[in-house]
């Protein structure tokens, strides 16, 4: 753990009334008596001026000190609460940096908590997910998570998988008994509950992906299906311009949406056809390369052409994207809405009138497995799923060696690689490269 002592600006950057600047390390209550004139008492804020070294006063304000372990960071922790001028605050982060204390790296308060045992891998992300939150939702989610909900439901899984692991060792040590400690119905149930919790997690994971992260939406078809119709429609503003002229739309057109606190990033694109406009063969092109990153692609059809004309487009989505079909302008046809389960999901709306789009709306929170529920929520990033589906194929394999080929030492095995996977949603089994990633994701202030 390097020893220096860092700051930085806590607060974000422009005007605002009160600006802070944040200081953790040992020299800490030494800076506070240099600015301040005096070291407060901890937990109690003191109001004074800011001096620079030479006695000139820079701004005036609240000077607050955190003692070591009881802060943040598990260090020393200064704030001084200034005026929120950017000119302000940099005079005042300047005179601070002339006494042997540099600059904070990103996330690099955060690390310090982690790196202290103050917090948590997952709750450390938790507090930039917190703050990145634009939802209710997902804020309420971020705080269950900063507050140790997630982490301590790892936690009961590596237990569990730890006392696991010292039935079947401590077993392995008689290989005279083997057999009989295979045949046991106990490690087996035990093993069974675990993969059943970790099933469990993964959903409630899953759903905390979404509404961190939201779902992406691509509006595909042919030129004037009605693709930006449809987007004004879920916008709920004019975003994208509509006329009867075919290709209208030559890029890419993006709205940030919500359906019940589930992010939604709604991508309208330009019209599937061959031309000879060199700008709209590249509209094409791009649409094409954003239905490839696609969670879910809304392929529009003007209801009143033949399905056999839109087929060659339909083939080219690849098959590992979700797609609904979306058949428009039923307003002519005097239609109700509806959604019809086929192949592919197929929902008839009118992108004019509104008719049926509250249809799609659900459709596509139940395409994504999302529930609006609060309780239990926590947010999870995709490195957290992935080292839950990482634990899952662990687990199928212990099962796997358990049950069918009897091998005690490579379900010992597998249970440790499941353990060490669990382990690194929290950290307590991380790399340095994870952990660099991870916090270099933050502001400077945290």
């Amino acid at each position: 753990m390097n020893n220096d002592t860092i700051a930085a600006i806590a607060t974000p950057s422009g005007q605002g009334g009160v600006g802070i600047i944040r200081i953790s390390g040992g020299k800490a209550p030494e800076i506070a008596e240099i600015i301040s004139g005096l070291c407060p008492a901890p937990r109690y804020a003191h109001y004074g001026k800011f001096n620079s070294a030479d006695k000139t006063t820079i701004d005036s304000g609240l000077t607050l000190y955190f003692k070591k372990p009881y802060s943040f960071t598990g260090e020393d922790v200064v704030e001084f609460h200034a005026h929120g001028g950017p000119v302000v605050l940099d005079i005042l982060l300047k005179e601070i940096l002339q006494h042997d204390v540099r600059p904070a790296r990103a996330g690099e308060f955060s690390e310090r908590a982690f790196l202290n045992d103050k917090i948590d891998l997952a709750q450390a992300e938790a507090i930039a997910d917190l703050i990145a939150a634009d939802s209710e939702q997902a804020a309420r989610a971020a705080m269950r998570s900063m507050q140790g909900e997630f982490s301590a439901i790892i936690h009961q899984l590596v237990e569990a998988l730890i006392q696991l692991r010292i039935y079947v060792e401590s077993a392995l040590d008689f290989p005279e008994e083997e057999i009989d400690f295979l045949a046991d119905d106990a490690i087996s149930e035990k093993l069974a509950s675990v993969i059943q919790k970790l099933s469990e997690v993964k959903t409630s994971a899953q759903q905390g992906r979404l509404l961190k992260e939201g779902m992406t939406v691509v509006i595909a078809g042919k030129p004037n299906a009605g693709k930006s119709s449809l987007l004004n429609q879920l916008a709920g503003q004019e975003s994208a311009i509509v006329t009867e002229i075919p290709g209208t739309t030559r890029d890419i057109l993006r709205e940030h949406i919500q359906i019940d606190g589930l992010p939604l990033h709604i991508i309208d694109t330009a019209g599937l056809r061959d031309s000879d406009d060199v700008v709209e063969q590249e509209g094409v092109k791009r649409a094409k390369q954003m239905i490839e990153k696609a969670d879910r692609v809304l392929f529009v059809i003007d209801i009143n052409e033949k399905p056999a004309d839109q087929q060659m487009i339909l083939d080219s989505v690849p098959e590992n994207i979700g797609m609904t079909i979306i058949y428009n302008k039923i307003d002519k046809e005097q239609r109700s809405p509806e959604i019809v389960e086929e192949e592919n999901t197929a929902i008839y709306l009118s992108a004019k009138n509104g008719s049926g789009v509250e249809l799609l709306k659900q459709h596509l929170k139940s395409c994504m497995g999302y529930q609006q529920r609060n309780e239990g929520q926590f947010i999870a990033r995709r490195r957290h799923l992935d080292a839950i589906d990482t634990a899952e194929e662990h687990l199928s394999l212990a099962d796997k060696n358990l049950h069918e080929l009897k091998a005690g030492e490579l379900l010992a095995e597998e249970l440790r690689f499941a353990q060490e996977a669990l382990s690194s949603i929290t950290g307590e089994f991380s790399s340095d490269d994870l952990l660099g990633r991870i916090f270099s994701d933050f502001c400077i202030g945290k």
